[in-house]
């Protein structure tokens, strides 16, 4: 009877015995699982992070036409006489009175910009660019509030003319009073801090003098 007592008493803790390394094994899978998603959500932390940082602030797919004249705080900007400082680049379709796409003999020359008077005789070197207006019409036509918009719009590459993906672009005309036509410079004023003039389809940085 004794003998048979310490037999099952023996069995009994060999069960024990063999069940408890399988717990611990649960339990260790358990916390590998949850470090593991903890891993998983700071990923994509982390990437939702670095998404927004290249979402544009505002998402308009497209150029608002606005067709109007200039607001003053771009007036007050605009104003002046500036330099040509350096070229930027072209347009994807191009129609330019200058050499394309390497002849450009225009950086240092100056024109001026006032509210009754526009005189763009200093590009001596290439006659078509050369205008000289009383009472000019400034015109406000598009307002860009991205790069990608921008690019939409105007067929050119935003990055060699410095245009980052949240500039807003203002694209600016000029015409003659007396005849209401237009002439071939324009601009594109970038977050009211740069001036990038256009002749037809290649792109320059202007500083004012």
């Amino acid at each position: 009877m004794k003998k048979g007592l310490m037999f099952c008493i023996t069995i009994m803790l060999l069960l024990s015995s063999a069940c408890n390394p399988s717990n611990n094994s649960v339990e260790n899978v358990t916390v590998s699982k949850g470090a593991e998603t903890s891993q998983t959500n700071t990923a994509s932390e982390h990437e939702s992070e670095t998404d927004e940082s290249i979402i544009p602030k505002n998402t308009a797919e497209y150029c608002d036409g606005v067709w109007t004249n200039l607001d003053s705080e771009t007036e007050k900007f605009l104003y002046g006489t500036w330099k040509v400082e350096k070229l930027l680049g072209f347009a994807n379709l191009y129609n330019d009175a200058s050499e394309y796409p390497t002849g450009q003999k225009i950086i240092g020359d100056e024109f001026i910009i006032k509210k009754d008077f526009f005189s763009s005789k200093g590009l001596k070197n290439y006659k078509d660019y050369q205008h000289e207006l009383k009472n000019p019409i400034y015109r406000l036509e598009f307002i860009c509030y991205n790069s990608d918009s921008f690019y939409r719009l105007f067929k050119t590459d935003p990055d060699p003319l410095n245009i980052n993906i949240n500039d807003k672009v203002k694209y600016i005309v000029i015409n003659d009073s007396s005849t209401k036509l237009g002439i071939p410079l324009s601009f594109f004023i970038v977050n009211n801090d740069r001036v990038i003039l256009l002749l037809e389809a290649t792109s320059f940085e202007l500083k004012k003098a």
